[in-house]
């Protein structure tokens, strides 16, 4: 559903370029980049009242997507990666438990080894030495 709103969203963009890039600014005439009068180019009413309405239906059906995917993108987004990972914290802690084996070791993040290590003495300016 949100794949073909995308699509439709980006057809209909690309539409509504096209067509504001055709209508005249002041003084500009349509109907001369093509070799003829405006006149004859959209019919007898002229380029105005067809673009117009093109342009109003292109954005209208632009808004609607816009909005459309807007309230999509917004109630989508209710889940978390920390959710699931609780959820599997839990479900360890609950294996160790059922094993009577106590809660589960936590890993170095050097990942330099199991076990208790002996805290490092810092080495001050006193304490270096010279060879």
């Amino acid at each position: 559903m949100v794949t073909l709103l995308i699509v439709i969203h980006v057809i209909v963009c690309l539409f509504l370029i096209v067509i504001v890039l055709l209508q005249h600014g002041k003084g500009a005439d349509i109907g001369a980049t093509f070799g003829g009068s405006s006149q004859s180019l959209f019919g007898t009413e002229g380029p105005l009242p067809l673009l117009n309405k093109i342009t109003t239906f292109a954005a209208i059906i632009f808004m609607l997507t816009s909005i459309t995917l807007a309230y999509f993108s917004s109630s989508a987004g209710t889940g978390s990666v920390m959710n699931e990972m609780k959820k599997q914290q839990v479900k360890v802690e609950k294996t160790a438990e059922s094993q009577n084996v106590g809660p589960a070791p936590a890993e170095k993040q050097d990942g330099a080894g199991a076990g208790p290590s002996a805290p490092e003495k810092p080495v001050g300016p006193a304490e270096t030495k010279t060879p």
